[in-house]
């Protein structure tokens, strides 16, 4: 990878007028790269471009889509150890994750690379004699994308392959946190015989870049993964032109560990789900839900377990909990630790800055006891390492906390009971549930979303994704 790095437009590397510096969290001496940052005009033109890129592709032969997409897949596979290196060393999660997130958007290409070939129309009768009736799915038009800074990779893959197997001509606007992993992405897919304009990387500030995207009347729908406010200005924003919009937007998880829980199971669920790339995960359980019984020696267990888990530069052997990815975030991290010591809750482990061999964003894992779920922590999210324990007298008033929320994504319960374990299936008032797992974690083959604040629009992910990605066509016809 060079130092300079281009925008993607119309099958063109295109010089911008502006550039950011790409910085390593885990060692701010490390410059990764310039990127270059895309102006409205560009914006304008790379949506230009893709309308023109959707005539043709939108025509393509199932098999040429295919190969395609498979050929972007075995790439992104095969480079996992050079782009997992890089995707850590830009986002701060340990080397593992940034390998896995590479090679699960590899699967990801794949996925809907089959989904080509499993795109079969239906038909049905109709009430008239003599008349055939067919109902065919076909694609949209432009598509943009719209990707988060704290899965650089896999959040970006998860629109783009769905939005190319069904047709789409796509407009990708990553993070500007993050532009190295989707450069490389933009450079594999642009090596692919797509024609010219089918695909377009636009780096560049929400500011300008996103809000020329989300505003063009020449898009056919808009995919976006981030903060619940910015979620509200695009849907605000594409009402007008009544373009179709897909949104991911904020969450606060919660983890109920029961009296009968199996407690080195609950620890492992919680630290995991809670401090796994530093907290940073839509589906992070930032609310650890704890009855009487056992409240005391989960609490023991989980600071034992934060005792053990080391902290520091992503790519350093044994690191379970990289940095924090940028400054502002960091000191928003430490905000919210006094915020909520000042509220009544006791700080009962981390929270504070580190300092390791490197000068970058480091932060003590932070556990919190003694509190509620009306503390401001445990309604806004926070996206960091922090976890709260609230304690609670019952499985009913677990759930009644876990469902007493703005946002409902996902919900977890560790219990070896049959009967609970399927009550909270039922009522938890969230888009995923998982039992005896950690809340983040989920399968690209089945669909991922939330309800209330956290999810609007058609589901992501799985054969679902063809409810955004397409629109359905109904033809009447007499022989």
């Amino acid at each position: 990878m060079t130092n300079s790095h281009p925008l993607y437009i119309n099958g063109q590397w295109v010089t911008g007028d502006t550039s950011i510096t790409n910085v390593n969290p885990s060692d701010l001496s490390d410059v990764i790269g310039e990127f270059d940052q895309a102006s409205a005009q560009q914006t304008n033109e790379a949506i230009s471009a893709a309308q023109k890129g959707f005539a043709q592709w939108s025509k393509s032969g199932l098999e040429q889509r295919y190969k395609i997409l498979m050929a972007i897949g075995d790439q992104l596979i095969a480079r996992q150890e050079e782009l997992g290196e890089l995707l850590s060393r830009e986002e701060g999660k340990p080397l593992a994750e940034g390998k896995g997130e590479v090679y699960r958007s590899g699967q990801f290409f794949h996925y809907y690379a089959a989904e080509v070939l499993r795109q079969i129309d239906e038909r049905a009768d109709s009430v008239r004699p003599g008349v055939e009736i067919d109902i065919r799915r076909e694609p949209l038009g432009v598509v943009g994308v719209i990707s988060p800074w704290n899965f650089p990779m896999a959040t970006a893959v998860w629109k783009i392959a769905p939005a190319l197997a069904f047709g789409n001509a796509v407009v990708f606007k990553p993070a500007n946190l993050v532009p190295a992993s989707a450069w490389a992405l933009a450079e594999i897919i642009s090596k692919q015989d797509l024609p010219a304009g089918t695909f377009n990387l636009v780096m560049g500030s929400g500011g300008e870049t996103g809000e020329t995207l989300i505003n063009s009347p020449h898009v056919q729908a808009i995919t976006f993964t981030g903060s619940l406010e910015v979620g509200r200005r695009v849907a605000s924003a594409t009402v007008g032109n009544l373009v179709k919009c897909q949104l991911e937007m904020g969450s606060k998880n919660a983890l109920i560990v029961l009296d009968d829980a199996d407690l080195d199971l609950a620890v492992e669920a919680a630290f995991n789900g809670a401090y796994s790339g530093s907290g940073q995960k839509c589906t992070a359980s930032s609310r650890l839900i704890v009855t009487d019984a056992v409240h005391d020696e989960f609490v023991a267990k989980l600071k034992a377990r934060l005792e053990q888990a080391k902290v520091g530069h992503a790519l350093e052997a044994g690191v379970q909990i990289g940095p924090i990815a940028d400054k502002r975030q960091l000191d928003s991290n430490l905000a919210w630790i006094e915020r909520a010591k000042a509220d009544g809750a006791t700080l009962a482990f981390g929270g504070s800055r580190v300092e390791t061999t490197t000068d970058g964003y480091y932060m003590a894992p932070a556990l919190f006891t003694g509190t509620t779920n009306e503390m401001a922590i445990n309604r806004d999210e926070v996206f960091g390492p922090i976890a709260c324990v609230i304690r609670v007298a019952d499985y009913e008033t677990a759930l009644a906390t876990l469902n007493d929320t703005q946002y409902g994504l996902t919900a977890g319960i560790i219990t070896n009971s049959l009967k609970l374990a399927s009550d909270f299936k039922a009522r938890a008032q969230t888009g995923c549930v998982m039992v005896n797992l950690p809340t983040a974690g989920t399968d690209y083959h089945v669909p991922f979303g939330g309800r209330k604040n956290s999810s609007f629009g058609p589901r992501e992910q799985g054969q679902y994704a063809r409810e955004f990605y397409t629109v359905v066509k109904t033809c009447y016809v007499r022989a």
